[in-house]
């Protein structure tokens, strides 16, 4: 049987448990024992939202595919990145969820913000009709960038969630930069061009009677990706030490990456073995009910995590945080400043004040969906994904 069409059932008993070890297991920011808290550990990694291939959706365009079995792996990786990022911005890192348990309507409407339907904020739909205007056909592989910024320009209409995405470019992050577009109080241009209808707005993460005044706050949570290619064909292992500190970062949303056409999401790692969820089961698409709820176990990983070498990662990566506030910012800001004084672990990317007077920053061109100005992002987006910059000792 093809491993890319088991279904959810076939796959529950085929995964090893945890390793009988005494070192600490990381899982975004949080750190267990698997000898006193192996429940506490499956429950944070059930709670993480799990999106796959799956089979039946309405077409994408109309008439284009209705799986995205085989093609859309990165794709549901940078759903399941974003997705973390909602979970924090409105349920908290903290919260949990417990199968058979009602959940709240936050929970839902974040979820139906990734469901397969053209109207979904980020749905399969969304993001591969949003990638056609950058020069990916429906069916192509995405790298990470590529998800990454097509991601970021779908955020511009989920006003319910008002986040400010930053995608940090040439392997540097731009303190400065962030903080201008983090501080800048706008309600988004996208969405008043484009208002909701009232039936939509549960289905689209964006509820009914949300605070204005929440969405006009001084700091619009941040979420930071930061494409990376550590290496050429390999991982250079002077990363790996800098790469397992990400994960221990409270602000920690993640990596999307894996192996060469074969897209996972790696939420923590135990020793020398990245944890993930992986996206490569297919599943029968999902419908909303009437009152925006949806049956939700199959998008909830219930058996152990699956496990990789490290040194197996393909080089192509992107990191992803969440700052809440902007002391969030500033303690992650510090952390990676320490990181970067590490013995025997090379920076991934620097941590500047000001922008170098030879970048251009892709947050000041315009961003809003109904951009034409293909032109000028084009440098942002990555075609192969080989427009990195290598980082080498």
């Amino acid at each position: 049987m093809d491993a890319a069409t088991l279904t959810y059932d076939t796959l529950r008993f085929e995964y090893e448990d945890f390793p009988e070890t005494k070192e600490p297991v990381w899982i975004l920011g949080r750190t267990y024992s698997v000898f006193t808290e192996k429940e506490e550990i499956l429950l944070d990694v059930t709670s993480r939202l799990w999106f796959t291939y799956r089979k039946n959706f309405p077409a994408i365009g109309g008439t284009g595919p209705t799986s995205d079995t085989g093609w859309g792996c990165m794709l549901r990786c940078g759903q399941m990145i974003f997705a973390q990022a909602l979970v924090c911005r409105h349920l908290g890192r903290d919260w949990r969820w417990v199968k058979g348990k009602r959940q709240t309507d936050n929970y839902f409407n974040v979820l139906n913000a990734f469901i397969d339907k053209k109207d979904s904020y980020y749905s399969i739909h969304q993001i591969a009709q949003m990638g056609v205007g950058e020069g990916k056909s429906i069916g192509q592989w995405y790298g990470p960038n590529t998800v990454a910024q097509v991601l970021k320009k779908l955020a511009t209409f989920d006003t319910w969630s008002s986040l400010a995405v930053h995608i940090a470019m040439d392997n540097t992050v731009v303190m400065e930069e962030i903080r201008r577009l983090c501080k800048s109080n706008f309600l988004c241009a996208g969405a008043a061009a484009f208002p909701a209808a009232e039936s939509d707005l549960l289905y689209n993460g964006f509820p009914d009677g949300a605070e204005v005044t929440d969405r006009l706050s001084q700091w619009k949570p941040l979420v930071l990706l930061i494409p990376l290619r550590l290496g050429l064909t390999d991982i250079n292992e002077a990363y790996i030490e800098t790469l397992k500190h990400c994960f221990m970062m409270p602000q920690s949303l993640g990596v999307i990456g894996g192996k060469p056409n074969s897209a996972h999401y790696f939420i923590g790692y135990v020793g020398e073995e990245l944890i993930y969820l992986d996206p490569h089961t297919t599943q029968p698409a999902m419908e909303p009910s009437d009152n925006g709820c949806i049956p939700d176990e199959s998008f909830h990983c219930q058996h152990p995590p699956c496990r990789m070498s490290i040194a197996e990662l393909d080089p192509s990566i992107a990191v992803g945080f969440f700052c809440n506030t902007e002391e969030d910012f500033n303690n992650w800001c510090q952390q990676i400043k320490k990181l970067s004084l590490l013995r025997g672990a090379l920076p991934m990317f620097e941590l500047v004040e000001h922008q170098p007077s030879h970048f251009s920053s892709p947050d000041v061109l315009n961003l809003t969906p109904d951009s034409s100005d293909a032109d000028r992002l084009e440098r942002f987006f990555d075609s192969e994904d080989e427009d990195f910059e290598i980082l080498s000792l």
